[in-house]
């Protein structure tokens, strides 16, 4: 019960800051569910790129990790964006660096650099595409097909891409999100064989993409789909009871959705520690500060807006 009127009066508190600050709150789909449920806007890493670049607000807290902050900044040079607690990092966008990708880039100079959005502001500045899970393939097909691609730093992401299109001239770097590369294949035929029936819904991200694909019919085929899709799908789907192999914050909202179907996570250990840094003190305490305000120089903002602008047009 004092937990509950604590989080009550902190609710009071952020509401009438964000009204005072003229401040809106985007979540990531894998923040916990109290964070998405104060949220003026939740979903995919896509969308929360073109709500912060629609959005009216004078301040935007971005409830997620540090590249999603640095991105609405890209997007937003007149807007003050916020993020709750500044090491809220992502070991995906951390496995790549500037001069890493300027060292790759120049052994082939001709490449079309493809970056995921999980990447600094500075690698981002490099690249000349951006794009998601949502969107990667969408991305790629729009590239002439003689063109080599580096794709950049998910290799499962990588590796989805260049299976979904049949491309054979794509270089992928070897990066990973240690939270998805965890659901491994073991991980996840342990859960589809103790809930048989259940549809397969797996983030290419996972480490598991592949056999999750080579796994026997369980009556629906596996899907392999961003966040964002998981919940379209599993709204529209007729099938009552999904296995989920992605961040488990994710399940929060399925539920939310379809609260009359069944979400199993593929891996009760996929949690981000980074995802979860972000609570509703540190929210109001944000708003209330104007604290860890984020920006990008004028510089390597300017450059990183071409991609990003590529992946919102290609949606």
């Amino acid at each position: 019960m004092i937990a509950n009127h604590h989080s009550t009066l902190l609710a009071d508190d952020i509401e009438r800051l964000k009204r005072e600050r003229n401040a809106v709150i985007l979540a990531h789909n894998y923040q916990p569910g109290p964070v998405q449920d104060l949220a003026d806007f939740v979903g995919d890493s896509l969308a929360m790129a073109r709500w912060a670049a629609q959005s009216s607000a004078d301040v935007v807290v971005v409830a997620g990790v540090y590249f999603m902050a640095e991105t609405a900044a890209i997007l937003c040079p007149d807007k003050t964006v916020i993020i709750p607690d500044p090491k809220a990092g992502c070991s995906l966008a951390e496995s790549i660096t500037a001069d890493q990708l300027q060292a790759w880039k120049n052994n082939f100079p001709e490449a079309v650099v493809v970056s995921y959005v999980n990447t600094s502001a500075a690698v981002k500045a490099l690249s000349d595409y951006c794009c998601t899970s949502s969107n990667a393939v969408k991305v790629v097909e729009q590239i002439d097909p003689e063109r080599e691609i580096l794709f950049l730093p998910d290799f499962f992401l990588g590796s989805h891409v260049a299976r979904m299109t049949g491309r054979q001239n794509i270089r992928v770097w070897m990066g990973e999100c240690h939270v998805h590369a965890g659901i491994d294949a073991e991980t996840l035929t342990k859960t589809v064989e103790s809930h048989p029936g259940a549809e397969v819904l797996v983030h290419p991200e996972c480490g598991c993409t592949t056999r999750a694909l080579a796994l026997p019919p369980q009556g629906v085929a596996t899907q392999v789909l961003s966040t964002d899709g998981m919940i379209s799908h599993s709204r529209k789907s007729p099938s009552q009871s999904f296995i989920i192999a992605t961040e488990i914050g994710l399940l929060h909202r399925l539920r939310q959705e379809s609260p009359h179907k069944q979400f199993i996570a593929a891996s009760e250990h996929a949690l981000c520690p980074f995802m979860n840094l972000i609570n509703l003190e540190n929210i109001r305490d944000g708003l209330r500060d104007l604290a860890h305000v984020v920006s990008v120089p004028e510089a390597v903002r300017e450059k990183a807006l071409l991609p990003l602008k590529r992946m919102v047009a290609i949606g």
